[in-house]
């Protein structure tokens, strides 16, 4: 398995090996031992599976507070994603700070975002399909979130703002700023 750390040295891309034939191919795309020698804190507790149906679909920037916080492996098995991690551990030398990479079927690249970060995605392919293991289990009153445009963090989204598909719940999340100190080093 190919690891590299991105530009927050925390967040962490995966690219397992694909053994192919003429009759498709085999991926191992989760081991537990290898992801703990990588710096993965487990256990995974659940996964999830979403379904985007137009390209420009925007999920995000969300994460979980104690006692619920996740962190999150991230791969797409249908389509492509940016894929996007913001560092909202106060104190973090790279608070405010994103890491971000293309995921998609072809690449089979996977990416860890830790607890302590916002996490988010823009679809680049129509009918793409996300499936992510998380280290707790959802908690709604642990639910947080912070707008996806937010112009104090500056992410290079690859959608302009009014083609973005947002979900009701995502278009009124408010800016960092006004936000709580969720997550400390």
């Amino acid at each position: 398995m190919k690891v590299e750390k991105l530009d927050i040295p925390d967040v962490i891309l995966f690219t397992p090996p694909r053994f192919g034939d003429s009759r498709g191919f085999f991926s191992e795309t989760f081991n537990a031992g290898r992801l703990a020698a990588a710096g993965v804190a487990g256990p995974f507790v659940q996964d999830n599976h979403s379904l985007s149906a137009q390209t420009g679909t925007v999920r995000g920037l969300h994460c979980q507070i104690a006692p619920s916080v996740q962190g999150k492996l991230v791969r797409c098995v249908r389509g492509a994603i940016w894929d996007v991690a913001v560092d909202i551990r106060h104190g973090s030398p790279t608070f405010g700070k994103h890491a971000a990479a293309v995921l998609s079927a072809e690449n089979w690249n996977q990416l860890w975002v830790p607890g302590g970060f916002l996490h988010g995605f823009c679809t680049l392919e129509p009918d793409t399909e996300v499936i992510y293991k998380v280290t707790a289990d959802y908690d709604r009153a642990a639910e947080r979130g912070v707008v996806w445009n937010d112009a104090s963090l500056a992410l290079p989204w690859p959608v302009a703002g009014a083609a973005a598909v947002l979900s009701e719940k995502d278009k009124i999340l408010p800016p960092l700023a006004d936000c709580e100190h969720w997550f400390h080093v």
